[in-house]
């Protein structure tokens, strides 16, 4: 082999790692729990949950209200810090709902404990105070 070939076939075998390693990133990313930005402006902001089971979105809050779409059926239950149940959803996809801003001073986790993802797409508003 020419040194010629020995550098391409070096390059052609740091190619393929590399698009294996970031297919498999890319693919690893495809399956957490995760917020995905859609829109957003000085009045609203948008985005898609997805929520795969036993992969709970870490805990937050919501200071606003905001309308909810869901994409899928599914059950969520809502965690508080301990990890006790504090309330419980049941969306049907294709309906609407509305979620109130949290209570001062709490946070929350959304738990899938069912066997499918979970899809919604979240409305929030900016100035609803």
């Amino acid at each position: 082999m020419t040194g010629r070939s020995s550098w391409r076939v070096m390059a052609a075998v740091a190619v393929a790692a590399f698009a294996a390693g970031a297919g498999a990133m890319w693919a690893q990313q495809q399956v957490a729990t995760r917020r995905e930005p859609q829109f957003e402006n000085a009045h609203l902001k948008v985005w898609k949950s997805i929520i795969h089971p036993n992969q709970p979105l870490t805990q937050h809050r919501h200071d606003h209200g905001r309308a909810l779409v869901a994409l899928t059926d599914g059950v969520l239950d809502v965690v508080d810090p301990a990890g006790k149940r504090i309330d419980q959803y049941h969306w049907q996809a294709g309906k609407a709902y509305w979620l109130d801003k949290d209570p001062p001073n709490t946070t929350h986790a959304d738990v899938n404990n069912s066997g499918k993802v979970i899809e919604v797409i979240v409305v929030e508003l900016k100035n609803d105070r």
